[in-house]
């Protein structure tokens, strides 16, 4: 019988770790992106360094989730708040439709063309994300998905909260790929 571990080698050299070395003592803007972006490169860090197979697999049935799509979902969640319900674009969900309502998920294949196009995907709506941010003043407000008012300062703790709790989906299912855990 295999015994549980319980703790692992850290997933990377803290030293290399992208996620730290930002604002410490910065304002509520600096203080709200810093902790996004960290969350976005915890998500990206879980995904790299895996071939589509193991990026397409699944947790454990019925579950559709997999770290791809756990990237694309993100990518959809992204374009929803930031282009369609703040900057008022008239554009397209990516993944999910009315027939396929979780098309981000289930359009997770083991496939490089849609691992490439995820991850371009996920860029894209990031780096628009963010330049929305930078623009735009914190009491902004948009709309959530009832039509309800939100503020963009809101909305930055809702997108830390999102990822965090997709972030803690990916450690597990990271964990069962390759054995490596969260850090």
């Amino acid at each position: 019988m295999t015994k549980l571990q319980h703790r692992a080698d850290l997933f990377m050299d803290p030293a290399k770790d992208p996620r730290e070395g930002g604002t410490r003592l910065g304002d509520e803007r600096a203080t709200l992106t810093e902790f996004l972006r960290g969350q976005r490169l915890t998500l990206q860090l879980k995904c790299e360094g895996l071939d589509p197979e193991q990026l397409a697999r699944r947790a454990v049935e019925p579950s559709t989730m997999s770290l791809l799509g756990l990237l694309r979902h993100m990518a959809e969640v992204e374009r929803g708040w930031f282009r369609r319900r703040f900057a008022g674009q008239d554009v397209p969900k990516r993944y999910q439709s009315e027939d396929e309502p979780d098309g981000d998920f289930d359009g997770a294949v083991a496939d490089q063309a849609v691992v490439d196009e995820a991850w371009a995907a996920w860029r894209e709506e990031v780096a628009f994300a963010e330049q929305f941010t930078r623009d735009t003043d914190l009491g902004f407000v948009g709309v959530d998905s009832n039509g309800d008012p939100i503020s963009l300062r809101e909305l930055l703790v809702h997108m830390v909260e999102e990822y965090a709790r997709h972030n803690g989906h990916a450690d597990l299912l990271r964990e069962r790929i390759d054995g490596r855990l969260g850090q």
